[in-house]
């Protein structure tokens, strides 16, 4: 050994670094880690394992449909149902969004406000102070954002069904609040069909009743008609006098034909002249009194029965209108029925047992994931600065 070396094997061991040193430098490295991560993973774990209340939720799920809907060639459900699904027809997206509309708006909220004391049940004691409603006077439109939270409605248009979701800390106050929902979304399809069966026979009943009117007027007028000339039937008045009118001018036409006769065989020396010339001139004179009753001045039959025929022709004409739009309203009627909605309650509200918010592995696992995520984005743009500072 040269004097004044020492060998590695006798060398002093380098001295290890301290405790503080040791944290000053994880500290160092890991420091954005524990704030960007660890930490908010740490508070969020501590809340929902600490201090989250258990929620429970209730699950519907009904279908809106039309009574005369036929089936549709879509999913299984729809042809075991006769369910019409997103433009089909006949209780398709358009009534089923517009109940789930309404289940989500303020006449909802206002409704199990009254109904069910939907506050008291969004503010239960075991309820904690970051799930509860935050105020047991809430604003209109505090209210109904947080019943958005606790109340989901949801459409598929591929089967065409509406799922409803309730939460709540308690099982009975879930149960509650959707089966009031479905009651309030019968409801509402009522007050639906209440106003689109007014809406389509409308114009066919205001028809009907203006046809009925006019017969009624045409009928009325008739029988002031018949009042005034004291004639139940003018026309078969008439035609009976028409008839009296021809038999005596076929008796007249006889009684000439016998005259002439006689007048060429025997001469007017006869008294049998004298009688048929005196029967010749009666028939004369009743032929031009019958006559005159029919078509002579204005107290004539004919006269009067112009204005009855009249009247007639548009008593039938508007009898025939009157038929054609009582048929039309029948049909706008027996169409309005069948696009009569209702609400098929395929699946009930239940009871829950068990809760199920919050989901605390997956909320905790879903906060880690995109924490890591910002904390990673973090550390490559610190990366890319030092590395072009350097």
């Amino acid at each position: 050994m040269v004097h004044g070396f020492m060998s590695p094997a006798t060398a002093a061991p380098a001295a290890l670094p301290s405790l503080g040193e040791r944290w000053r430098q994880a500290r160092t490295q890991y420091g954005w880690f524990f704030v960007v991560v660890l930490l908010p993973c740490l508070a969020a774990a501590l809340y929902l394992y600490g201090f989250a209340a258990d929620q429970y939720e209730s699950e519907a799920h009904y279908l809106v449909r039309a009574q005369g809907a036929p089936a549709s060639s879509g999913s299984s459900m729809e042809k075991l149902l006769g369910a019409s699904g997103s433009g089909s027809g006949g209780g398709g997206q358009g009534e089923a969004n517009s109940v789930a509309d309404f289940l989500l708006s303020h006449d909802a909220v206002d409704a199990l406000s009254k109904q069910s004391a939907l506050i008291a049940r969004f503010r239960r004691p075991e309820a904690d102070g970051l799930s509860r409603l935050p105020t047991a006077d809430p604003t209109p439109e505090a209210l109904l954002k947080y019943y958005r939270k606790q109340v989901d409605v949801h459409f598929d248009t591929d089967t065409g069904i509406t799922t409803l979701k309730v939460r709540a800390f308690r099982p009975v106050d879930a149960y509650v609040i959707a089966r009031k929902l479905l009651g309030l979304g019968e409801g509402q399809v009522n007050t639906m069909n209440v106003r689109s069966y007014a809406d389509a026979v409308k114009l066919s009943h205001q028809q009907l009743a203006e046809s009925e009117a006019a017969l009624s007027q045409v009928q009325a007028r008739m029988t002031d008609f018949r009042q005034d000339s004291r004639d139940v039937n003018p026309q078969g008045t008439a035609e009976a006098q028409i008839g009296l009118v021809s038999k005596l001018q076929a008796e007249l036409s006889a009684a000439r034909s016998q005259l002439a006769t006689t007048v060429s065989l025997i001469g007017t020396r006869n008294p049998q002249y004298a009688a048929l010339s005196q029967q010749v001139r009666s028939l004369q004179s009743q032929v031009a009194a019958q006559s005159a009753k029919l078509a002579g001045g204005g107290n004539a039959i004919a006269a009067g029965l112009g204005d009855y025929e009249r009247l007639r022709m548009q008593q039938g004409f508007l009898s025939k209108r009157y038929d054609a739009a009582s048929a039309a309203f029948e049909a706008a009627r027996q169409q309005a029925v069948r696009q009569q909605l209702y609400i098929v309650r395929i699946v009930d509200a239940n009871m829950p047992v068990r809760s199920e918010y919050p989901k605390r592995a997956l909320s905790l696992l879903t906060l880690f994931i995109a924490l890591m995520v910002v904390y990673g984005l973090g550390w490559l743009v610190a990366a890319g600065v030092r590395e072009h500072a350097s």
